[in-house]
């Protein structure tokens, strides 16, 4: 039976950008052509979705009232028209952009530089903070069969994105990575997709938690509130990447600084006014390559999913909740205590 014929349902939706979302019920539609409903098994939590709440991504108030949420695991029950029916029953993740699909990039597999793309999961399209969600069927990734729905939400963001930064930085062996910010949702699984290109690998964080837990998955772990103070942590060389999830002038001023020759600086962070003094002649004299890196192409999603279902990524999720708590998970993620993910669970009180 198809459990979305009820055409309701209570979840959390942000009605004013910059405040938290509301419980309430409202209805759920079917899905239309090229469409697909998801039933959520369970929604990952991390500073993007926050982001994503504040406005960051897009404050346009038509698009409102939205549900929030887009690291989304679930299970198909129903498909519109143009969409193959056994996909029914599949275990999905969703890819949080909305790219066409038909562009010069998309055709190209760049699909997070979509010509025209038409937004975010959880911004312009309900996401994952409700228990069904209906979004595009080509924004659904199978996941290999017997990976659980908790372990998946950390595949279409927090381990996705390591692999595409590992790929822009062209992390291999021999390399010596520093993440700055490593405790985070991204970074801890940073470390490990760098370590799983044979990379030596150092995390900087602050908090005696996030350092115990960077350190158990076999990075070197470095207490970083005091950047000035710090030199390469490795003892063959200097750094040949850092990838930067601060964001701040420090941080960045600090990679500039420690990079050895030919090192690439990593940057995943859009906060505004935090300007960088350098000189040109600081990047030409040593080759250093200054690389933004913006989420991740759907084939990289793929590709995080088969690390984390063969064990070689591990998914370290923090705080795990149901709906009633999940305002208090958000408020441990603006602390900035909260070690890797959180995950908001269905089915759970």
């Amino acid at each position: 039976m198809d459990e979305t014929l009820s055409q309701s349902q209570s979840g959390y939706r942000i009605h004013r950008w910059g405040h938290e979302p509301v419980w309430e019920e409202f209805p759920l539609r079917p899905p239309a052509v090229g469409e697909a409903t998801v039933r959520v098994e369970a929604c990952g939590v991390g500073l993007t979705v926050l982001n994503c709440i504040n406005g960051n991504l897009s404050d346009d108030p038509s698009l409102l009232p939205v549900v929030p949420g887009h690291e989304i695991a679930g299970v198909v029950t129903a498909v519109g028209t143009d969409v193959a029916a056994d996909l029914i029953g599949s275990r999905v993740v969703a890819y949080f952009y909305l790219s066409c699909g038909s562009c010069t990039e998309c055709d190209q597999g760049e699909d997070s530089r979509c010509r025209r793309m038409a937004g975010w999961v959880g911004v312009h399209r309900d996401g994952g903070y409700a228990p069904f969600t209906v979004l595009p069927a080509s924004n659904l990734i199978p996941v290999p069969e017997g990976l659980d729905p908790l372990s998946a939400t950390v595949v279409p963001d927090a381990v996705a994105t390591p692999v595409h930064v590992a790929g822009r930085a062209g992390i291999e062996k021999g390399d010596r990575v520093v993440v700055i910010g490593a405790g985070g949702g991204v970074g801890i699984h940073m470390i490990q997709v760098a370590a799983t290109r044979g990379a030596q690998v150092a995390g900087f964080d602050v908090t005696a938690e996030k350092l115990e837990q960077i350190q158990g998955l076999g990075a070197r772990a470095v207490e970083s509130t005091d950047l000035s103070t710090l030199g390469s942590p490795f003892d063959d060389g200097p750094p040949t990447v850092v990838v930067d999830l601060l964001g701040s002038s420090e941080a960045t001023r600090w990679a500039i600084d420690m990079l050895g020759a030919g090192g690439r600086l990593i940057s995943l962070t859009t906060f505004r006014d935090r300007p960088v003094p350098f000189e040109s002649r600081e990047l030409v004299f040593r080759e250093l390559s200054l690389i933004g890196s913006r989420y991740a192409r759907k084939r990289e999603v793929a590709e995080a999913a088969r690390l984390v279902a063969s064990g070689a990524v591990r998914p370290v999720i923090g705080e795990v909740t149901g709906p009633s708590g999940l305002l208090e998970l958000h408020a441990r993620l603006r602390s900035h205590l909260l070690v890797g993910r959180g995950a908001l669970v269905w089915g759970e009180g």
